[in-house]
C-alpha cells in the first residue's frame, strides 16, 4: 500500500466515524425540534439531553481529525475546497458553534422563554449543520470543485447532487439518532416514550430510505463519475447499506432495539464507504487524484506516525466512553427515579451533574 493510500484510508476512516457518531449526535436535534410544546415534549427532550450529554463534544474529535489529516496530507485539495465551498463550510461551522453553545445554555436558562429560545437554536442548528456538510460532499462528488480552487461560491454547492446529499445527510442522522434514542428509552423502562419514538423512527426510516433511492436518479446525469462507481465497484456496499437499513426498520418494528443499533450503524457506515469507494481514485472528482494531491513523502510518514499515536492514546478513551453510555447502568438507573418522581423540573432548576 502506498503512503497516500494509507493516509487516505485513515482520513476516510475519520469521515465514516464522524458520519456515524456525529450523525447520531446531530440527528437528536430533529427529535428535539419536533418534540412538541414545553410540557408535552419535556420527556423526549430530557431523553435527548441524557443520551447525547456525555458524547456531544467528544464526537467532534473526528471532525478535527479529518481536517488535520486532510490539510496536512493533501494540502492543495483542502485549499481548493476551502476557497470554493466557503459558504456551506462557514454555515456548517456557525451551526456547530450555535448548537454547542445553545445545548449548554439551555441547562442554565432562568426562564421558560430562554429555555425555548436556546432549545430552538440547538435543534435547528442540529438539522441545518449536517445539511450543509452533505452539500459539501455532494459538490466534491459531482466534480464542482476545480483543482485550482476559487470555484463559483454558489453554483458549486447548489447542484442536484449537493442538495440531495444534504437531504440524505439530515435523514440518515435523524434515523441513526432515533434508533439510539428509542434503545435508551426502552432500557430505561419508559414505555410511553419508547412507543412514541418507535413510531417516529419507523416513519423517518421509511422516508429516508425512499429519499436515498430517489437520490440515485439525478446522480446519473449530475455526477456521472460517482454514478459509475456506485453501480460498479461500490455496488456491494450499496447493497449492504440497503439490507442493513431494511433490517434496522424491521428490528425496530418488532422492538428488537438492541440489535437495531448495530444494523443502523452498518447501514450508515456502508453508504458513506460506498461514496468513498465509488469516487476512488479521485480526491476531487474529475480534477485531482489521491496520488496527484498527496504531500511530500516525509510529511505523509510523519502523519501516519501521528495517526498511530492517536489510535493508541485516544481510541481507548473514546471506546470506554461509548461503552459506558450504552450500558444498562447508564441508561436505566439514573433515569428511573426521575420518571416516577412527577413532572420534569422547570427552567432554573439545577442542571444534572455530568
Amino acid at each position: 500500500m502506498s503512503l497516500e493510500i494509507a493516509v487516505a484510508a485513515a482520513l476516510f476512516t475519520g469521515v465514516v466515524a464522524y458520519s456515524v457518531l456525529g450523525g447520531a449526535d446531530f440527528g437528536s436535534g430533529f427529535y428535539d425540534l419536533t418534540a412538541g410544546g414545553t410540557r408535552r415534549g419535556a420527556e423526549l427532550r430530557r431523553q435527548v439531553d441524557h443520551s447525547i450529554g456525555p458524547v456531544w463534544e467528544a464526537n467532534h474529535v473526528w471532525l478535527i481529525f479529518v481536517l488535520v489529516v486532510w490539510w496536512t496530507g493533501f494540502p492543495s485539495t483542502f485549499a481548493a475546497v476551502a476557497t470554493t465551498l466557503a459558504v456551506p463550510l462557514v454555515l456548517a461551522l456557525v451551526g456547530i458553534v450555535l448548537r454547542g453553545s445553545a445545548f449548554a445554555f439551555r441547562k442554565y436558562a432562568a426562564t421558560v422563554a430562554q429555555a425555548r429560545f436556546f432549545g430552538v437554536v440547538f435543534a435547528a442548528s442540529s438539522v441545518v449543520t449536517p445539511f450543509f456538510l452533505g452539500t459539501v460532499a455532494g459538490a466534491i462528488a459531482s466534480g464542482r470543485v476545480p483543482a485550482a480552487g476559487e470555484g463559483d461560491p454558489w453554483s458549486s454547492w447548489t447542484g442536484a447532487t449537493s442538495l440531495v446529499g444534504g437531504v440524505v445527510a439530515v435523514g440518515t442522522c435523524a434515523f441513526l439518532a432515533g434508533v439510539f434514542l428509542v434503545t435508551d428509552a426502552a432500557r430505561a423502562g419508559k414505555t410511553g416514550l419508547t412507543a412514541a419514538l418507535r413510531r417516529r423512527v419507523l416513519v423517518v426510516g421509511l422516508v429516508t430510505g425512499a429519499v436515498v433511492l430517489a437520490a440515485l436518479v439525478p446522480l446519473h446525469d449530475d455526477a456521472p463519475t460517482l454514478w459509475t462507481g456506485l453501480t460498479g465497484r461500490a455496488l456491494p456496499l450499496v447493497l449492504v447499506s440497503f439490507v442493513a437499513g431494511t433490517t434496522t426498520v424491521a428490528l425496530v418494528a418488532v422492538r428488537r432495539f438492541g440489535p437495531a443499533r448495530w444494523s443502523a450503524v452498518l447501514a450508515v457506515a456502508s453508504v458513506v464507504s460506498g461514496w468513498g469507494v465509488a469516487q476512488y481514485p479521485w480526491l476531487l472528482v474529475d480534477e485531482v487524484t489521491l496520488a496527484q494531491a498527496a504531500g511530500a513523502p516525509a510529511t505523509l510518514q510523519g502523519l501516519l506516525v501521528a495517526v498511530g499515536l492517536a489510535v493508541v492514546l485516544v481510541l481507548p478513551a473514546l471506546g470506554y466512553l461509548l461503552w459506558l453510555t450504552q450500558t444498562q447502568a447508564w441508561s436505566g438507573a439514573p433515569e428511573a427515579p426521575a420518571v416516577s418522581a412527577g413532572p420534569p423540573p422547570g427552567p432554573g432548576a439545577r442542571p444534572r451533574r455530568r
